[in-house]
């Protein structure tokens, strides 16, 4: 969610400025675009060498940033720049000055020309959180719409042990997510999601697969983890790489993910089967490589492999379940019939026959097949399309 945000960071003298530099980086790690605004009392404690190589901007603390040139911050650009201006760890200094529009340094002029929402991540010790002018200033700017956070509570600078700390860095990300998209209802919920093809051996060096790259189940983790789930990822054999939130499990054949997820489906709330398992494997597999004269090679017996979804659906208590199929003809006749012989809640029909949609593409055609009702969709990014999933899970949580 935070991919493309724009937030401007205004950091304050606290000595829990020292906490930005990951801050900083947590936010760009998640894709926000930050630019930091520092007090001059602030270079007491964390240095602006350090904020611009990790935000890849300059940072600003003076109105004139080059008395030579004559070179200024022009803190009207920077206040109507950001979609969420962020002042963390806000001391209560300036937790007094957000409240008297006193403005006496770069920060507070961007500040009172923002045009975003503030959000403040209080920093001070426990008699001065405690303190009724604190307490004062912090109900007005609540009043005043703006978005405090709590303060943490442990070991302080002063030895004193109680509230008063800035929050994680790592908190006030989650909390900056959530500003973002606060109705995702998938947020701490565990997705388990399968992608990619698998492969069943023949020997050594062959084996039986498919064409699936494993765009659609990997797009459906990252927009799932963007909605604040807490992901578990079962691949199939893939070069794709995954966002560091989504726990990756990496299997080879359909017994290989049958025995990982009926592992995971137990403490699952969804179950998105993405994967493209193969419906068979040899019934036998050769321990070395065998020879194209071999008659074991020219007619292999094949037997059924484990039915993933069956088994999840038939064993299924809280967890809502989502199935894929893809089809090449009758294929709404079909998609409803795995739909109810698998006791799915939801089904993503794909069809080849649809130009642009299946294998190794970018972009996907499909249509929710659910136990009551129909939607057809269109073609589009598989970005976009696994958002249309997960808005359909959100509907049906």
């Amino acid at each position: 969610m935070l991919k493309g945000k724009k937030i401007l960071l205004g950091i304050t003298g606290s000595i829990a400025a020292y906490k930005t530099a990951t801050l900083v980086r947590v936010l760009t790690k998640a894709g926000a675009d930050v630019r930091v605004v520092l007090t001059p009392s602030a270079l007491s404690f964390v240095t602006p060498l350090t904020l611009s190589t990790l935000s890849k901007h300059p940072v600003h603390s003076a109105y004139v940033e080059n008395e030579e040139t004559g070179e200024w911050a022009n803190h009207v650009e920077l206040g109507k720049w950001a979609d969420l201006m962020v002042i963390a760890p806000c001391s209560a200094n300036t937790l007094s000055k957000l409240v008297s529009g006193e403005c006496d340094n770069l920060l507070m002029a961007v500040y009172l020309s923002a045009t975003c929402p503030i959000m403040i991540a209080p920093a001070m010790d426990l008699d001065m959180s405690d303190h009724w002018t604190t307490q004062q200033n912090i109900d007005t700017l609540k009043e005043k719409q703006v978005h405090v956070l709590p303060f943490g509570e442990g070991e302080l600078a002063s030895g004193l042990t109680g509230k008063g700390r800035m929050q994680e860095p790592e908190e006030i990300c989650d909390a900056i997510t959530d500003h973002f998209d606060p109705r995702s209802k998938l947020k701490g919920k565990r997705i388990l999601i399968t992608a990619g093809p698998t492969y069943e051996a023949i020997d050594p060096v062959r084996f039986i697969g498919n064409h699936s790259s494993g765009k659609m189940g990997f797009s459906l983790a990252q927009a799932a983890a963007d909605r604040g789930a807490d992901v578990h990822l079962v691949a199939g054999p893939t070069h794709l790489q995954h966002d560091p939130l989504v726990q990756r499990y990496d299997v080879v054949s359909a017994k290989d993910m049958f025995e990982k997820v009926t592992l995971l489906f137990q403490e699952a709330d969804v179950l998105i089967m993405s994967a493209a398992v193969a419906d068979y494997r040899p019934a036998s597999i050769a321990d070395k490589k065998l020879k194209k004269e071999s008659a074991d090679l020219a007619s292999i017996a094949l037997e059924k492999t484990e039915d993933i979804l069956a088994h999840c659906g038939s064993n299924k208590t809280k967890q809502l379940l989502v199935g894929f199929a893809l089809e090449t003809d009758h294929e709404l006749v079909h998609a409803q019939r795995k739909l109810e012989n698998k006791n799915l809640d939801l089904l993503v029909l794909n069809s080849l026959r649809d130009e642009g949609a299946g294998f190794g593409t970018d972009t996907n055609k499909v249509t929710f097949v659910f136990p009551d009702q129909v939607k057809e969709g269109v073609l589009k990014l598989k970005t976009e399309v696994a958002g249309d999933i997960l808005d359909e899970i959100e509907r049906m949580l």
